[in-house]
């Protein structure tokens, strides 16, 4: 057994800690032109400023009513620390966080991972489907600051995981339980995803793909179909339809009264899980005379990190 720790970054979008840091946080999210061009590059963070300090009075309405904050950093921490004692029977390991657009840093992570003396770096997505605005943003950003800290360590790269067979396990194993609340009454199975500009998918992008790799996955485990829609749309630009609201109109045009609504491209709570999903989903299908139950997420799901844990060890 090699005696020199190997190192995991789990990778991040992040999220503001209290409502005093969401302004920085929207600062730093529009600063970055793999998600969205504003202007030419010159222009780019003036323009993010300006739009941060538009946008921030309403996320700030958000994030009061989710508890005063993102708890993903939280969550995450917890993810790390469930995985490195998970790993401790399989070797050396040390799991640390980085956070694309907040605290702790790609920097720091690896900062921290060099003191260690760590005989190589994995850099281990938490998006289980490949998109440039997340995964791609993420390893773009830890590849530079591996280039800084620690260029002689090898650094290893998973792009993303979506038919990763426990992973698809520990889904189909919460999607089961959450379905127990209909008891035997019929329910639609919707998975919703984080939306992305159509111009992504066009330039390439795999993300739809992959989404449709896990959710055949969980066709073969669940004996059940269901149907896939898209949330958390922004801007003038065409997004991926259709629309998670939309989706939940004609369903209950349809005379669906009952929907089990699956967060397939999130494994961690947040702003689009926690308020989304939870508040504005669920209350526009009660008005609508449906009754809509999210999956919880997976975060801290021993099954969700012993997934995890397979995949650093395929890739170790």
């Amino acid at each position: 057994m090699n005696n020199y720790p190997i190192g995991i970054v789990l990778l991040n979008m992040g999220g503001p800690d209290t409502l005093r840091d969401v302004p920085q946080f929207l600062y730093n999210l529009f600063s970055d032109r793999d998600i969205i061009k504003l202007g030419p590059f010159f222009l780019q963070k003036p323009l993010a400023r300006l739009i941060a300090k538009r946008r921030a009075p309403k996320s700030q309405a958000i994030y009061q009513k989710i508890g005063g904050g993102s708890p993903l950093r939280k969550i995450t921490g917890q993810q790390a620390a469930a995985l490195e004692k998970r790993l401790a029977a399989d070797g050396n390991y040390l799991v640390r966080v980085a956070m694309r657009y907040w605290d702790p840093t790609s920097e720091s992570a690896l900062q921290e991972l060099a003191q260690h003396g760590v005989s190589q770096v994995i850099a281990l997505p938490l998006y289980p489907h490949y998109s440039r605005a997340t995964s791609g943003s993420s390893l773009k950003d830890l590849k530079a600051a591996h280039s800084k800290v620690m260029p002689q360590i090898p650094l290893k790269i998973i792009n993303s995981w979506p038919d990763e067979p426990e992973y698809l396990d520990a889904l189909a194993a919460r999607i089961s339980t959450a379905a127990e609340q209909f008891q035997d009454q019929p329910y639609q199975l919707v998975y919703s995803a984080h939306s992305l500009p159509v111009s992504f998918i066009k330039e390439g992008d795999p993300y739809v793909e992959e989404l449709d790799k896990t959710i055949a996955g969980l066709e073969q485990r669940l004996h059940q179909k269901g149907t896939l829609c898209y949330q958390s749309r922004s801007g003038p630009v065409e997004w991926l339809s259709p629309e998670t609201s939309k989706t939940i109109e004609q369903l209950a045009a349809g005379g669906c009264k009952n929907i089990l609504m699956v967060p397939i491209s999130f494994v961690s709570d947040h702003v689009e899980t926690l308020y989304e999903i939870d508040m504005l989903f669920k209350d526009q299908a009660a008005a609508l005379g449906v009754r809509l139950i999210s999956m919880p997420s997976l975060n801290s799901d021993p099954l969700f990190i012993s997934a995890l844990r397979a995949i650093a060890l395929h890739n170790t």
